[in-house]
Formats: structure tokens, sequence, C-alpha cells
């Protein structure tokens, strides 16, 4: 495969269908393996299009990563301060993708809100992603509201030097 560059942007509603379709077979592969069936089953249709879609057009923000024409990652954030959503093909894992993308994320809520403390739940098989990323664990695995079992986990960015609180 050629080296195409790495081309991002914030989703439309119109993105709905493909984000869907990208998050729901990397939750299937990764995700769904270490979960409860009902949660795993619930996690799913939190992926719908319709559900995306409602949430782009209420103000979260979707980060899309594409090579060429391909959609190959996505990380929504809610409050410029949660990550909510964070997949990256499977086929293109490994390429420094993630960590692309997690910056651009982390610039816009930066530069939006003013951001220095972001939180997440990482399912068992993202926490050492998001480890690398800078991220810490903050408590053990435990089910959420729907019974996906996720690790809480916060990045605090350091004090900008100059800057008085």
């Amino acid at each position: 495969m050629s080296q195409q560059a790495l081309r991002m942007r914030l989703a439309q509603p119109a993105d709905a269908r493909a984000i869907g379709a990208l998050s729901r077979r990397v939750v299937q592969r990764w995700v769904l393996p270490d979960q409860p069936r009902k949660a795993g089953q619930a996690l799913l249709s939190r992926l719908s299009a319709t559900m995306l879609r409602q949430r782009i057009m209420e103000g979260q923000r979707f980060h899309l990563a594409y090579l060429g024409e391909v959609l190959v990652g996505v990380a929504a954030m809610r409050d410029d301060s949660h990550l909510l959503h964070f997949y990256v093909s499977t086929r293109y894992q490994g390429r420094g993708i993630a960590r692309r993308l997690w910056r651009r994320a982390l610039q816009d809520a930066i530069r939006r809100a003013g951001t220095q403390r972001f939180t997440l739940n990482a399912t068992r098989c993202a926490v050492p992603v998001y480890v690398r990323l800078g991220f810490c664990v903050e408590g053990p695995e435990r089910p959420s509201p729907s019974g996906v079992m996720t690790t809480p986990m916060s990045l605090r960015l350091p004090a900008r030097h100059g800057k008085r609180a």
C-alpha cells in the first residue's frame, strides 16, 4: 500500500453511518469478547447511525481520520473533557493513527475550553493504549450503568509555566 497522508476533520451528521460501521466492527472484534452479552448488545445499539447522528447534532465533537477516502479512526469528545468513543480500524492499528487522532481531539478541547484534565472509561483491551497516550488508571474495573465493564482513567496536563491559577 502506498503511503497516504492522514487527513482529519470534524464529523457532520451525514457521517454517522460510516462512523457507526467502523465503530461496530472494532467493538465486535476487540471489546465484546470481554463483555457480558447484554452489555455488549447495549453498547452496539449506542453505535447505531441514528444515535450517533443525534449526538453529533447535539454538539458532541467527533474527529475523523481518513487515509484517502477510507475512514480509519474516530475520536468523540463530550463536554471538551471526556473521551467517549475512540476507535481505529483493526487493519490500520499500529501506525500511529490513534496518537495523532488523540492529539487532534486534545488540542481541539484545549482550544475550545482550556481543558487541563481529560477522563474516559476504558474497556479492558484499550487500557494499554490509553496508558501509552499518557492516561492513568483511576480505579478498578467496574460495570457502567449499561453493564459494560470499564476502567476509569484520566489525564492531567502539566500546568503551563507563566500562567497563574
